[in-house]
């Protein structure tokens, strides 16, 4: 009896791991590359090259994925980099959203 309790016990303790969320930079005609490149060093940790290759990705299409974090991590660097914009008189768009 107390194998089929533990059994049970192990199966109720396994843990859920969180849901990813992409947090997207959209292109759009009035952000300085610069700023952009900036934004991916700063507030997405990206080294220089990386950051750089990435606004390209952005520029070229229309949006690229800046990073993949938890929920309130990817909505709060998507917020960051909004209102950094904002501060700057940039209409970058940038939002988290679920990873398929």
């Amino acid at each position: 009896m107390a194998v089929s309790g533990q059994t049970k016990e192990q199966a109720n303790n396994k843990v859920k791991l969180p849901k990813q969320y992409q947090v997207l930079i959209y292109n759009d005609d009035f952000t300085p590359m610069d700023f952009v490149v900036e934004v991916l060093v700063e507030v997405f940790n990206k080294e220089e090259a990386a950051a750089v290759a990435l606004m390209m990705s952005i520029h070229k299409g229309n949006y690229a994925v800046a990073g993949v974090y938890p929920r309130d991590i990817a909505r709060t660097k998507a917020a960051e980099t909004v209102q950094w914009a904002r501060s700057k008189g940039y209409p970058l768009k940038a939002e988290a959203v679920c990873q398929p």
